[in-house]
């Protein structure tokens, strides 16, 4: 697809649209009628993506209709398509929208540096959109995926499903309710391994590509690379900077989410971080990154300050959370500090208040679960709304994106301006929301 324009265009035409954006996208527009089948297609069926497929396709207003995969083997594209035998198959899903009038709703659930590149495309085609997390490789992705959500009038939604689960769900309930009073500071953590990263800088070398693998398709909008396996595809991708967002990146967009919920936070106002200096090609092992947020009606002060900190045994300490260093912490969560009390929120487990013998005789209402894969059908037919609608989720990803421009960047306080769009505090720091595309796969912004 051809170009509009330079790097400084992009930022330009951004910050005007994002000024008029001045209504919350519709989330379930353009719909199809009550009785009609929703006709899907997904681009991605291994790993994620087949969980994705299957539990959207659970419906059964659901009609799986095409199939998309750079890697035709048995875990991927040769699965989906004997599970769905009727739905065509394709490995370049830029031959799938071809295609078009044959489908409703995209799935997407790629490697993090093709989600834009894909779901924006889908939009411009009025085709409803789920699209894995994070929502984007970078800030000026997640902006253009909110406003072409608006201008295209379809039904989306990020795949942070546990957004949906009883446990996150009852949480933001908790804060909603005054139970632990207005929230003074928050620390998010993921402190297990990545075990994604094999190497400490990229191998020399290549191997053939194996038959089953399309790997100038897996590339995509990446620059050019030599093929070597399990150092990338199908899951090692992670470690890779031209493919994702590291390890804040991979959680962040869950662990944040009810943080983000709970508090009704916007876009942050600094961004600040602690990390050891950068591989030229391979996120860092560990990091601790500060936001700065305006206060809301749930906190207190001028500002709310969240910290999140990710790498193998890399927790808040004790004394930051007001805790005993006996306290038990779960692997990954939040711990948000309030006036009355302080609610943790484990990564997909049931939120509890502390201290304890203060809230012992204190019985946690349970909100239920809703399903996050069969909300996005239902709201395509009219029938549901979405929770973490491009509106939503757009913002949040932009925030947890902007934690790994200051990962990049760190040591260094950077400021940030969301309806501009504007990264101060280094001269680096603007150039940092955006990318260069591969020739032959830039994208066409809205």
């Amino acid at each position: 697809m051809p170009v509009r324009g330079s790097r400084r265009q992009f930022l330009k035409q951004v910050a005007v649209g994002s000024a008029a954006l001045t209504i919350p996208a519709a989330s379930w527009s353009r719909v199809l009628g009550a009785n009609e089948r929703l006709r899907i297609a997904s681009v991605g069926t291994g790993g994620k993506g087949w969980s994705d497929l299957t539990a959207t396709a659970a419906s059964p207003h659901v009609q799986v209709v095409a199939l998309c995969d750079v890697d035709e083997s048995k875990n991927h594209l040769g699965q989906a398509a004997e599970k769905y035998p009727h739905a065509k198959k394709f490995t370049d899903w830029r031959k799938l929208f071809e295609d078009h009038k044959e489908f409703d709703a995209v799935i997407v659930s790629t490697p993090d540096h093709m989600h834009a590149p894909i779901s924006l495309p889908a939009m411009q085609l009025g085709k409803h959109v789920q699209c894995q997390k994070p929502l984007t490789h970078t800030v000026f992705e997640a902006r253009q995926m909110r406003l072409a959500a608006k201008k295209y009038n379809v039904v989306t939604q990020m795949g942070n499903q546990i957004q949906s689960h009883e446990a996150y769900r009852t949480a933001v309930k908790l804060v909603h309710d005054g139970v632990i009073g207005k929230v003074r500071e928050v620390h998010s953590w993921q402190s297990g391994a990545m075990g994604w990263i094999l190497v400490d800088d990229r191998p020399v070398g290549s191997e053939p590509v194996p038959e089953t693998l399309h790997w100038d398709e897996w590339l995509g909008v990446a620059p050019q690379r030599p093929y070597l396996p399990k150092i990338y595809h199908s899951f090692n991708w992670r470690a890779w900077q031209d493919f994702s967002n590291g390890q804040l990146g991979d959680f962040g967009c869950h662990i944040l989410d009810p943080v983000f919920m709970a508090l009704k936070l916007t876009a942050p106002l600094s961004i600040q971080a602690e990390a050891p200096p950068l591989n030229r090609e391979i996120w860092n092992k560990h990091s601790t990154v500060s936001y700065e947020f305006p206060a809301t009606e749930l906190t207190t002060g001028p500002t709310i300050k969240v910290t999140w900190y990710d790498g193998a045994g890399h927790f808040p300490s004790r004394q930051a959370l007001g805790l005993p260093e006996s306290q038990q912490l779960p692997g990954s969560g939040s711990v948000l500090l309030g006036e009355k009390g302080s609610l943790v929120i484990p990564h997909v487990a049931m939120p509890y208040l502390l201290p304890a013998d203060k809230f012992a005789d204190f019985k946690i209402p349970v909100v239920p679960a809703r399903d996050h894969y069969v909300s996005w059908a239902d709201a395509c037919r009219g029938m549901d709304k979405t929770t973490s609608h491009f509106d939503y989720s757009g913002p949040l990803s932009e925030t947890v994106l902007l934690g790994t421009i200051a990962v990049r960047l760190a040591g260094t306080q950077l400021k940030w301006n969301a309806e501009k769009m504007e990264l101060a505090g280094s001269p680096h720091a603007q150039g940092l929301l955006t990318k260069s595309y591969r020739a032959g796969w830039q994208p066409q912004w809205i």
